[in-house]
């Protein structure tokens, strides 16, 4: 059974890209209907132990996504299956 999807990002990122990758898949996730909390990593140290635990890499940087204890994927990954149209599955949805 899924859990929750949760979209991790740093709204304090400088990078101009970073910010755009976050803002668009936000946006992605609210035009396909797809419930979600958003955790920002950069006012929370515990939450970004978190996403680089479920990333599986020390030094991961947001944007990443996870369905509740299951990490998902990064940027590159999400554009991927909304490029495939399989963001259901991508989200571990179905």
């Amino acid at each position: 059974m899924s859990g929750k999807v949760t979209l991790f990002v740093s709204d304090i990122s400088g990078n101009k890209e970073t910010k755009k990758r976050q803002q668009h898949m936000r946006t992605q996730l609210e035009a396909h209907k797809v419930p979600f909390d958003v955790i920002d990593v950069a006012q929370d140290s515990d939450a970004l132990d978190r996403m680089r635990e479920l990333v599986g890499d020390e030094e991961a940087l947001a944007p990443q996504i996870a369905n509740g204890d299951e990490y998902c994927g990064g940027f590159e990954e999400f554009e991927a299956a909304i490029e495939g149209e399989n963001l259901g599955e991508f989200l571990k949805l179905k």
